[in-house]
């Protein structure tokens, strides 16, 4: 799936970002992620060398209209109606690879109003960041700007209106959003 333009609210450090609850659902998934900013172009990059084209990092999450999205599987139709919504990327202040810290073992989290939701570390998502780097380059040439979402831990659940939901990585800024 992709993520157009319209789907980004920037979030500044110490701010707390609106995210207004989408129309066509009665079921708004959160996905706490790592983001990671590209910062020069590549293609076929290998994953050894991934670290030469990345930027940043920065909190991300990736919202999701779950029912819809499940209706768009059965169908075996994309899934864009279901993630690429406005508003469905906000993004914390994106930190120069130099001063983001060990990211790639980082420990990643959620809480949902003071409560955990999601808490793990990226160590153990299914796919590294130089896999991944190397595996979205195959496809299509990577670009200074393009921001890769990089999977999300278990415990991925619906929210509402009111919602608090505060992100964190280890190392990076955190991301405070309230759905609206």
């Amino acid at each position: 799936f992709i993520k157009p333009a319209s789907t980004a609210v920037v979030v500044n450090e110490g701010e707390t970002g609106a995210v207004a609850y989408p129309p066509l659902t009665k079921n708004l998934h959160h996905e706490i992620e790592l983001v990671v900013a590209i910062g020069k172009a590549g293609k076929n990059i290998k994953a050894a060398d991934a670290q030469q084209y990345i930027y940043g990092y920065a909190v991300g999450l990736d919202m999701t209209r779950r029912d819809l999205q499940g209706e768009m599987k059965k169908q075996g139709r994309p899934w864009e109606i279901g993630k690429a919504f406005e508003q469905s990327a906000p993004i914390g202040p994106i930190v120069p690879a130099a001063k983001a810290g060990d990211v790639a073992n980082a420990e990643i989290s959620l809480q949902v109003n003071g409560t955990d939701r999601q808490r793990s570390t990226v160590g153990k998502l299914i796919w590294n960041i130089g896999e991944t780097i190397e595996h979205l380059s195959t496809a299509w040439e990577l670009q200074p700007g393009d921001l890769i979402f990089t999977g999300t831990p278990e415990g991925v659940a619906a929210v509402v209106a009111g919602d608090l939901l505060v992100g964190e990585v280890a190392g990076l800024p955190k991301l405070s959003v309230k759905i609206v």
